[in-house]
């Protein structure tokens, strides 16, 4: 194994747009976090009930695409330019392979979204007090040593290191780049849209909440209004990795069933 996980980190980073795109999942974050405390304000106690927390993790939803993005190429470009077929020849465990793909593209989702998580709440905890988010007005600032806040944090490290490995069995079972892209973004962001627009019933539109993948991991940088949550956030995290275990098992299967 230690011989297939060189070999896999070999790869990856040879690949000139391994290293933009890791830069990418740090930069969109925390940009997209930055702006949006910097356009939220308090004027007062009462007309701002906000969660700062996950306000300032708000950029982890464009942060993921680009995840997905990285866990997708490193697996369909060995499929575009025919190098599985070298990689299966040299290393014929099949799993040991994806399994190698796997630890190595999960290591770099968690070390660049730590980055990107860290970067978010330190932007929230220093802007959101000079927008009126004050102790006056109820809103500490932000800090780790918060127990919401820390489990809000190591908690979307973790969804970034799970969207990853969704996207990777995806890409495994698909092999086309555009297509394995184009699902693993389409099941994140379409099916809340489709939920808030088809479902009106408010029991089933709850219902359905808790087994989307992004909304039900998502539910993990929560730290207020738990109560109304559709599931608690750890269950939510708890779903998105069943939904990353299901992706990997399928793209395992059938890398071992069909020819290179």
């Amino acid at each position: 194994m230690p011989d297939i996980l060189h070999a896999e980190w070999t790869k990856l980073r040879t690949v000139p747009g391994t290293a933009w795109l890791l830069a990418g999942v740090v930069a969109a974050t925390g940009a997209i976090s930055a702006a949006a405390v910097a356009a939220t304000r308090c004027a007062g106690g009462l007309g701002c009930p906000a969660d700062t927390t996950k306000l300032s993790l708000t950029g982890v939803y464009l942060g993921q695409a680009v995840v997905a993005i990285l866990a997708v190429l490193a697996v369909s470009n060995e499929y575009s330019t025919g190098m599985i077929r070298v990689t299966l020849a040299a290393m014929p465990r099949r799993l040991a392979v994806l399994a190698a793909k796997a630890a190595i593209v999960g290591a770099l989702a968690l070390v660049a979204g730590a980055i990107a998580i860290a970067g978010s709440l330190l932007a929230g905890r220093l802007t959101l007090p000079g927008n009126g988010f004050t102790a006056a007005h109820g809103y500490a600032a932000l800090s780790l040593a918060h127990g919401p806040t820390l489990r809000a944090a190591c908690g979307s490290v973790l969804y970034l290191a799970l969207i990853a490995m969704f996207s990777l069995g995806i890409a495994t079972a698909v092999r086309d780049s555009a297509v394995s892209i184009g699902l693993s973004l389409g099941m994140l962001y379409l099916p809340p849209i489709l939920i808030a627009l088809t479902v009106t019933n408010p029991v089933w539109l709850h219902r359905l909440q808790r087994y989307t993948p992004m909304t039900a991991g998502l539910t993990i940088q929560n730290t207020t209004g738990l109560h109304g949550l559709p599931i608690t956030p750890w269950a939510g995290l708890g779903v998105l990795a069943l939904w990353a275990a299901a992706a990997l098992l399928t793209g395992g299967l059938l890398l071992r069933m069909r020819d290179a």
